[in-house]
């Protein structure tokens, strides 16, 4: 039996009918760029969150791009974030000309380190990017708290925790933007690419639909150079389609990580720990191993896909070999580099596929 990494043509071929009348009404309408569909998704994907504005763009990397260029962020100043992280995170501070900054990860959540976040902070710092890894949201009240004593803005990058909650609360309603992305197989996907800017901020929304659309109100009217990071039509209907599942393929999500859980617990596997605080949403369920090369191969012959999330640190990688950081600056993102193995995750995964991808671990050669 093989085991798909994820499988979106089964979560697509249930709302197919939803989804081509969404294809049809932007094709009857030509509002193929920002248009009706884009607003009423934005309306709908506020109201979910829970924040009073959201401005949809065309990626998750344009929406950290944007909501750091709307803070006037550039050439100069210094945001902190995380190396444990896909390289879109620190993509957008390089895009704005900032220098990222990184500090380590908690080694239970993943996430950023509230405890080494002080000793980054510098007079250059001009914004946090906390990441929801995974799909758990990072320590919000932890990292606001040392933000707010230096009055510098939190940027959370919630691209991985559609649905996810801290304490009750959405991901993306904390700091003063969030940020998400639309990517495929993310919990929330488009049909293509897609991304949002969520905030309670109403002039930063203001300014972002300003930067997303050539830095312009009106046609042909520029009230500063911008962007092109406009959403299209079809993307936003197809998102708000998707909205209305996304709580139950989460708790699909969550359900299949309890069986995961469960048949892991006697092995010596690293499974995920969901933090006492938070709802995760298993964008990504991942487990470490000593022997994680090895075992991936083993699991790939017998028919069963896995990722790497993500293999090579950001402070490792030659795209940031100019910050000067060295190997061992960062020992619990260098450690789990080499030991984090995700497993196939999706909504609607069948028992008997967790099923064989167990006893596929269980008869490797290389467990634990």
């Amino acid at each position: 039996m093989k085991v798909p990494f994820v499988d979106l043509k089964a979560l697509h071929d249930e709302i197919s009918d939803e989804l081509r009348e969404v294809f049809d009404r932007v094709l009857n309408s030509s509002a193929f760029v920002l248009g009706p569909e884009v607003q009423q998704f934005e309306r709908d994907f506020a109201a979910y969150i829970g924040t009073d504005h959201c401005v949809a763009v065309n990626t998750g990397t344009a929406a950290l791009h944007l909501a750091l260029a709307a803070l006037d962020i550039g050439p100069g100043d210094e945001v902190i974030t995380v190396p444990h992280t896909f390289i879109a995170t620190a993509e957008a501070i390089s895009a704005v000309g900032a220098r990222p900054v990184f500090v380590d990860i908690d080694p239970t959540s993943l996430t950023m380190d509230p405890g080494l976040l002080e000793a980054a902070i510098t007079s250059k710092t001009r914004a946090i990017i906390p990441v929801d890894l995974y799909g758990q949201v990072a320590d919000m009240d932890a990292i606001q708290e040392i933000a707010d004593r230096h009055g510098i803005p939190v940027i959370e990058d919630a691209c991985q925790a559609h649905g996810a909650e801290y304490k009750g609360r959405k991901a993306g309603s904390f700091g003063i933007a969030g940020c998400f992305s639309f990517y495929p197989g993310k919990n929330l996907g488009a049909c293509g690419e897609g991304g949002a800017v969520t905030t309670n901020d109403a002039e930063l929304a203001q300014r972002i639909r300003l930067w997303r659309d050539h830095g312009s109100s009106k046609r042909y009217e520029h009230i500063f150079p911008g962007l092109n990071m406009r959403m299209e039509g079809i993307q936003g209907g197809i998102l708000s389609v998707k909205l209305k599942y996304l709580d139950r393929w989460n708790d699909e999500r969550r359900s299949a990580a309890k069986e995961y859980n469960i048949a892991l617990s006697d092995t010596e596997f690293g499974i995920p720990t969901e933090m006492p605080y938070n709802r995760h949403v298993y964008h990504l369920y991942v487990i470490q191993s000593n022997n994680r090369d090895l075992l991936r191969e083993q699991l790939a012959e017998a028919g069963i896909e896995s990722g790497l999330h993500y293999p090579t640190p950001l402070h490792l990688q030659e795209a940031y070999r100019f910050l000067g950081y060295e190997k061992g600056e960062f020992p619990v993102t260098e450690r789990i580099k080499d030991r984090i193995l995700s497993l196939p995750m999706y909504p609607g995964i069948k028992p008997e596929a967790i099923g064989r991808v167990v006893s596929g671990l269980r008869e490797s050669c290389y467990v634990g």
